[in-house]
């Protein structure tokens, strides 16, 4: 868990502890490439329900450093997959996963059955937050 001051993990908690949209970078041979994800922030990392054969995916098996943007947010951090969101070990995470993505998360686009059906998990090593004109550093 990232070591944030409780002033700053109370901030994290309150703007990203729900479903947010996030710019997510990857790398693929040498150049960024960045899209939009659905994001819950808990315990110092971020996490997405994904296509395990998406592009994303692809350039994190092959380079993990990630990078994300968002409400006066930007961070840097590892990527990695959870493995298919039925797995028995995911569903304690999955359960707070439909809760924060409840707007969205039956309209018939997540197939919870397929093993391709994936989380991934953003693990934050380096972040700034600002809130207020106060500036916080991971």
């Amino acid at each position: 868990m990232p070591n944030w001051c409780k002033e700053a993990e109370a901030i994290m908690q309150e703007r990203f502890g729900h479903d947010n949209v996030l710019a997510l970078a990857t790398v693929e041979e040498g150049a960024p490439a960045v899209r939009s994800v659905n994001a819950y922030y808990e315990n110092g990392a971020f996490y997405v329900i994904t296509w395990g054969l998406s592009g994303k995916m692809k350039q994190i098996a092959a380079n993990p450093a990630v990078a994300l943007a968002g409400d006066w947010y930007t961070a840097r951090g590892v990527g990695e997959s959870l493995g298919a969101v039925g797995k028995p070990e995911n569903a304690a995470l999955l359960i707070k996963l439909r809760q924060a993505f409840a707007g969205w998360i039956d309209n018939g686009h997540t197939d919870f059955q397929d093993e391709n059906t994936v989380i991934l998990r953003i693990r934050v090593t380096q972040a700034v937050l600002m809130s207020h004109g106060v500036r916080y550093e991971l």
